[in-house]
């Protein structure tokens, strides 16, 4: 049986190379640990796709069946689930996301 929602969140994390499901936009996030994310993202200066999960119900709940991850934002790379915002910082400030990020072809402009 397909599954409309996973078949989206399929073409989304494989069509952008950087995606990040959130709560609001990266302009005007709606919480604060979406806004941490786009932070990080944007001090390293790496383009991504913000999608707000805050418009469409079944995508909301959807994301976190798809991760089995119960929290939002999400963050993927190339296609691949990272983490939530405590992994994403934990991940900046070891320096180990730009690490996954350059690995993955995905440019960092900023240290």
């Amino acid at each position: 049986m397909s599954n409309p929602v996973f078949e989206r969140i399929s073409q989304d994390v494989k069509d952008n190379p950087v995606v990040l499901y959130m709560k609001g936009t990266p302009i005007f996030p709606q919480c604060g640990f979406s806004a941490t994310v786009v932070q990080i993202l944007s001090h390293l200066g790496v383009k991504f796709k913000g999608i707000d999960v805050l418009t469409d119900p079944s995508l909301r709940d959807g994301i976190k069946q798809f991760s089995n991850w119960p929290t939002i934002p999400q963050l993927y790379v190339k296609g691949e689930f990272i983490g939530g915002c405590d992994i994403v910082r934990e991940m900046f400030e070891t320096g180990e996301l730009q690490q996954v990020l350059s690995e993955k072809g995905v440019p960092v402009t900023a240290q």
